[in-house]
């Protein structure tokens, strides 16, 4: 006999001693689970369907073990808008191994763990107490000692990566490839002219590629170009 089930927001064909991998279910390992979304089951031709579940129809399993499924990346990028994004998800998941198919409203052989009971209302108000108690003495130790002004200007901005020269800056959109926005970046950081950028070392562009949302072949490029025009 097979079953088809829902969990997790995904369907599956299982039948008796299948091993599952399934959305993580909150379990420990050798408890069993009872899942009730059962779409159809049947054995053979015969196969009967619910609407959108069978009545009285019951799956059970046994957790196998708890983990996570492979890394998955996803990277973005924009051309032309010095916009990057990667960002990295690995999905929990439950090894169940399928117990029982039961039909017609059948209790299980085996019952399913019982959910972990909540806390007392009164272990709650102590909990509460003593996180009270311990933040009351660093409120008051930051109310005693104030952060000074020049502390929190710096935190509110960090120091630029160069140090700007004196006089008028040139117009960095001239350069290919450097438009409004990645000027006022760089202006932002010290740089404001073709000599800064034709002077840049390889340690200044692997900074820059640390620092700000460019990449070091974009900083040599820019920096190619930069030699030209500071020549004229």
């Amino acid at each position: 006999m097979f079953a088809v089930i829902k969990t997790g927001g995904k369907q599956y064909r299982v039948a008796a001693n299948d091993l599952l991998k399934i959305e993580k279910l909150e379990a420990k390992v050798g408890d069993i689970v009872e899942i009730g979304n059962v779409l159809a089951h049947g054995e053979g031709e015969n196969v009967t369907f619910g609407a959108p579940f069978v009545d009285g129809a019951l799956v059970t399993a046994e957790v196998v073990e708890q983990g996570k499924n492979r890394t998955v990346i996803a990277f973005k990028k924009r051309r032309r808008q010095n916009s990057r994004r990667k960002i990295g998800h690995r999905q929990l998941l439950t090894t169940v191994r399928i117990a029982e198919i039961l039909l017609g409203g059948a209790k299980p052989s085996k019952k399913a763990a019982a959910k972990a009971e909540a806390k007392a209302p009164e272990a709650k108000a102590e909990v509460a107490a003593e996180a009270k108690a311990e933040a009351a003495p660093k409120e008051a130790k930051a109310k005693k000692e104030p952060k000074s002004e020049a502390t929190s200007g710096e935190e509110a901005k960090a120091a630029p990566l160069f140090k700007a020269p004196k006089g008028e800056p040139d117009d960095l959109t001239v350069i290919k490839g450097i438009g409004p926005v990645a000027a006022k970046d760089l202006a932002e950081q010290g740089i404001v002219t073709f000599a800064q950028l034709a002077k840049l070392t390889d340690k200044d562009v692997a900074k820059i590629d640390e620092h700000m949302p460019f990449s070091a072949d974009q900083i040599k490029d820019w920096r190619e170009q930069a030699k030209e025009l500071a020549k004229k």
